[in-house]
């Protein structure tokens, strides 16, 4: 807004004063928000809240050592079992909750068929972490 000056000689001037007015406003506003807003933000209900530990029930699932060596035998934590042994535990393991880790060891020189049919037996029995144990090599 522009305000006219009957005076010649600063006619041309730009005019050196900030009006003030719309920033006192804005400020008056706030200061009503903030006194309003204000109690609404201490306000709180006084509860005795139950203690309860917040450490998780983590169960540690089993684990379980099969090994084959080169001649074919199976080995159930370090006791031979046949395959339809091992099918069998492989079941009754694969009901278990949560379920255990099977970790396979098989001899360099097994016959492959034999680690096959052990995978397949794992995984009809519904057991689904199953890892392979090998040797780091050496440089």
């Amino acid at each position: 807004m522009a305000f006219a000056s009957f005076d010649s000689k600063n006619a041309g001037a730009p005019m050196a004063e900030i009006n003030m007015v719309p920033l006192i406003d804005v400020m008056l506003v706030l200061l009503v928000i903030f006194i309003v807003t204000a109690p609404l933000l201490t306000q709180a209900v006084k509860l005795d809240l139950p203690k309860a530990s917040s450490q998780p029930n983590v169960v540690k699932a089993e684990k379980i050592e099969f090994a084959i060596d080169a001649s074919g035998q199976r080995f159930w934590n370090g006791e031979p079992v046949d395959r339809a042994e091992a099918a069998r535990r492989f079941q009754a393991e694969g009901q278990k909750q949560p379920q255990p880790e099977v970790h396979l060891r098989a001899d360099q020189n097994a016959v492959y068929r034999n680690v096959a049919e052990t995978l397949a037996d794992a995984s009809k029995a519904g057991l689904s972490k199953v890892g392979f144990i090998s040797e780091p090599e050496t440089p």
